[in-house]
């Protein structure tokens, strides 16, 4: 159903996000994403209540409102902020080796305890959004390059 057709046929919703969000996808709010923005995104109830939420909260709600829009499940897991390398690997979506490895070139802290390497979920959260970005500007820049129109002459 387009925008078009709901506001036509007076169903009430939210627009679908634009694009289906195809992987998981971890949320946390740090101190400063904690705190509520004058006349700034709310839950309204049923009832008319209003319930004032942070930005980053409106931003995890559209996230779960696009994927049962899409009809697929939501998972909700609450997660420590600090976690063992392979619970922390899962949760971001990431091989639990690669992270290892990532852990021991030094590329974010880790602590040990007797048995169990532990990192902070926030620091494996911005990895993988550091290794996405420089993936991305890797294949922007092939993708850029005019060597692939080239005629060679043999």
């Amino acid at each position: 159903m387009t925008e078009s057709d709901r506001a036509s046929s007076g169903a009430n919703s939210l627009p679908l996000m634009e694009r289906k969000p195809t992987q998981p996808q971890v949320f946390q709010l740090d101190e400063a994403s904690r705190f509520l923005a004058p006349n700034g995104p709310a839950l309204i109830g049923p009832d008319g209540t209003r319930h004032d939420i942070p930005p980053k909260v409106f931003e995890v709600l559209r996230f779960v409102e696009s994927v049962l829009a899409h009809n697929q499940a939501v998972k909700v897991t609450p997660l420590r902020p600090e976690l063992p390398i392979d619970e922390a690997a899962d949760a971001v979506d990431m091989p639990r080796d690669e992270l290892r490895a990532y852990v021991a070139e030094g590329w974010i802290p880790f602590r040990s305890s007797q048995y169990v390497d532990w990192v902070k979920l926030a620091d494996v959260v911005e990895l993988k959004a550091r290794l996405k970005a420089e993936s991305r500007a890797a294949l922007d820049e092939l993708l850029s390059e005019d060597l692939w129109d080239e005629q060679t002459g043999d």
